[in-house]
């Protein structure tokens, strides 16, 4: 009966219409995958945001100070870094399959190791295992996550934003879930069970991974890094992706702490007030990413547009010193939730304007290339977890939560107003333009293999 359909159809419709029913119907390998990609995401945020409630509260009594709680955040984020440029490049060479499983089975047994250290003595070795768990939990997560993009953009080719916001409803499940189930468990039972569950969770993933991922056969590349950030418009996106980790990081690690001191709340209560943060992202992420698979030239302006609701966000979260407002829990609340909405706003963009910007510029197109743009990816954002907690954590010390936030609004703004000026000084490049340079670059391969 389809074949008597479709060219009744093509009488009224375009050919790119009549494509589109079977586009929007998944495969077997596709539903697998999405599967998949979710347990992941979920499982290694929620695993991730059960820090935020209680740790910075349970490191100060070993000792710990407010910059070396950053820097405990802070390595995380470099080793996620050195580890996602590393997968990123050897994806194809390591197998996605292989580095998401084992990246799973790495986080899971991290995850219950952190869990045991409240019976290490407070100081030096406390701090120590700390670092070093984070360390190797953070490898763990970049060889999960980097796989996990570059095998949902590889089987979703035309759809790469619209399922990334969806999978998002999972990060930010994970995220909303962390601090207060983290913050309850804490608060009922102790450190060591928030941490238990979860590894155990995380570990039962694996073999649920194993059943259902695909295996994607592919051949590597010669392209670089370097060669993508050539580019001026990746570099913008890579800074825009940079503020919003650096500003995550450095709720991370200051949030909890400054509400405590701020407005005497426990531990789970600082666990329902990041709900703010992660509930609007959560909601937000799959209409963004449908409407930016539908309109592509929408991109840029959701980036920017995020980018100064993130600004405002922060501005206000203190609230800056200058305006004299003073501190309340409904504006912190509420700032929360403009932040998180636009961190939706500019993330989810931000993946496929990068691969579709390395197409235009001559890479192939296969595994290889989603493999380094989302070691990029992760590597930017790791950049930013970094930054975040470190710098973040320091400034907090020194000038108050308020300041630190500040800067962290200065920082959002500046990326918003430069991608702003990019896009409205480039010109629009006709896509015949495009195919000819992609088809010169194709014709010229070979021999510069040779």
């Amino acid at each position: 009966m389809d074949p008597h359909v479709d060219p009744q159809q093509t009488d009224d419709s375009t050919p790119a219409e009549t494509t589109d029913p079977p586009r929007r119907r998944m495969t077997r390998q596709q539903t697998l995958t999405l599967i998949s990609m979710a347990s992941v995401n979920f499982s290694s945020m929620i695993c991730y945001s059960i820090l935020g409630p209680f740790f910075p509260n349970e490191a100060l009594k070993k000792g710990a100070s407010q910059t070396v709680i950053g820097l405990i955040f802070g390595c995380y984020a470099v080793c996620n870094l050195i580890g996602s440029l590393v997968f990123g490049k050897y994806i194809v060479q390591i197998g996605a399959k292989f580095m998401l499983v084992t990246g799973l089975f790495v986080s899971s047994g991290c995850t219950i190791l952190f869990g045991l250290l409240d019976r290490v003595p407070a100081g030096s070795a406390f701090i120590s295992l700390c670092f070093v768990i984070r360390s190797i939990d953070a490898l763990g997560f970049a060889a999960a996550m980097t796989s996990s993009f570059s095998m949902t953009a590889k089987i979703f080719p035309n759809n790469v934003a619209t399922v990334l916001g969806s999978l998002e409803i999972f990060t930010g499940l994970g995220l909303i879930m962390g601090p207060p189930v983290g913050g309850w468990f804490y608060q009922s039972f102790g450190y060591e069970v928030p941490f238990m569950l979860l590894g155990c969770f995380l570990l039962f993933m694996v073999p649920f991974n194993i059943y259902v991922l695909p295996s994607i056969e592919a051949d590597p590349s010669k392209d670089s890094f370097f060669w993508l950030l050539t580019r001026v418009k990746i570099v913008l996106i890579c800074y825009v992706i940079f503020t919003l980790s650096a500003g995550l990081g450095f709720l991370d690690a200051t949030l909890s702490l400054y509400a405590i001191e701020t407005f005497g709340l426990s531990t789970g209560y600082v666990g329902l007030i990041m709900l703010g943060l992660s509930l609007p992202y959560c909601l937000a992420s799959p209409l963004i990413g449908c409407v930016t698979d539908k309109f592509p030239a929408t991109r840029g302006w959701f980036m920017v547009t995020g980018g100064t609701a993130t600004a405002v966000g922060f501005f206000l979260l203190g609230p800056i010193p200058i305006l004299h407002i003073p501190n309340q829990l409904w504006l912190l609340v509420l700032m929360l939730g403009v932040i998180g909405f636009s961190l939706g706003m500019t993330a989810i963009p931000t993946f496929p304007e990068i691969i579709t910007c390395a197409y235009d510029h001559g890479f192939e197109e296969g595994l290889s290339t989603l493999g380094m743009v989302s070691g990029l990816f992760g590597a930017v954002w790791s950049l930013g977890m970094f930054y975040g907690p470190v710098v973040g954590g320091l400034i907090t010390q020194h000038m108050g939560f308020q300041w630190a936030a500040t800067i962290q609004a200065g920082m959002a703004l500046l990326a918003a107003f430069c991608l702003a000026v990019y896009y409205l000084c480039q010109r629009p490049q006709p896509q015949s333009v495009r195919e000819d340079r992609n088809r010169e670059t194709d014709e010229r391969t070979p021999l510069l293999n040779e």
